[in-house]
């Protein structure tokens, strides 16, 4: 079954509309609401604070620490069940190996930056939504960051390239590859890079290089909010 037209009217290289927020969380140190289509993340960020239990500080740099939640009512089919799970967990670490290396939190020997990343509603791509979410409060705390990371989902529906993938698409039958990618913009180095099935060399280069020019887009969101969000904060 070919993949010649996309269910939304979407071009095959065309972002969901995006909307995003600073500040949304009063008592956070730093906080984003990043939506992507119908996927709605907010990240929140506390710190830096004293790292407990002792024996998890690190005495030459803070730690980043993220977690990643879906809320009961979030997901596109059934009710989410609450708590941690598997794919909450393995959500959490690659968020922290994806953010890791634009942070510097040399200053901050035994300390932690948390950031907690719910999502209110998915529609798929919602570990990048999380990570543009989280990278924005990250800002907007105030802690050193070299680049924004900007995050979204590329694949092939059977010969088709596309990004930004939504539910409808990751279940097409037929041939799927789903490439969520996170990206440095200044430095072009890729932070995250997953896949869920199959896809040849060639193809997947052409998908990386494909991400890398739309999340120039997402950056480019990620930058004006706080620019915005900065030039009010002034007045």
């Amino acid at each position: 079954m070919a993949y010649k037209k996309r269910s939304d009217g979407r071009k095959f290289d065309e972002l969901r509309p995006i909307e995003a927020k600073l500040g949304v969380i009063a008592r956070a140190d730093g906080s984003a609401y990043f939506k992507i289509g119908n996927t709605e993340a907010y990240a929140a960020v506390y710190g830096p604070r004293d790292l407990y239990p002792r024996f998890l500080q690190n005495p030459e740099k803070g730690v980043l620490r993220c977690s990643y939640g879906m809320m009961a009512f979030a997901g596109s089919g059934d009710r989410v069940r609450p708590g941690p799970s598997r794919r909450s967990t393995e959500i959490s670490t690659v968020t922290q190996r994806a953010l890791s290396p634009v942070i510097d939190l040399d200053e901050f020997p035994n300390a932690v930056v948390d950031v907690y990343i719910q999502l209110s509603q998915t529609d798929a791509g919602s570990r990048c939504a999380g990570i543009c979410a989280a990278s924005m409060a990250l800002a907007d705390a105030g802690i050193v960051m070299k680049d924004m990371v900007a995050a979204v989902a590329v694949g092939k529906i059977d010969k088709t390239m596309i990004v930004d993938l939504d539910y409808e698409e990751e279940a097409f039958e037929g041939e799927v590859a789903d490439i969520p990618i996170a990206i440095i913009p200044s430095s072009g180095e890729y932070t995250l890079l997953q896949m869920d099935g199959r896809i040849e060399k060639e193809d997947l280069m052409k998908a990386l290089e494909l991400g890398k020019e739309v999340c120039k887009k997402i950056v480019k969101i990620q930058r004006e909010t706080i620019r915005e969000n900065f030039k009010r904060s002034e007045k």
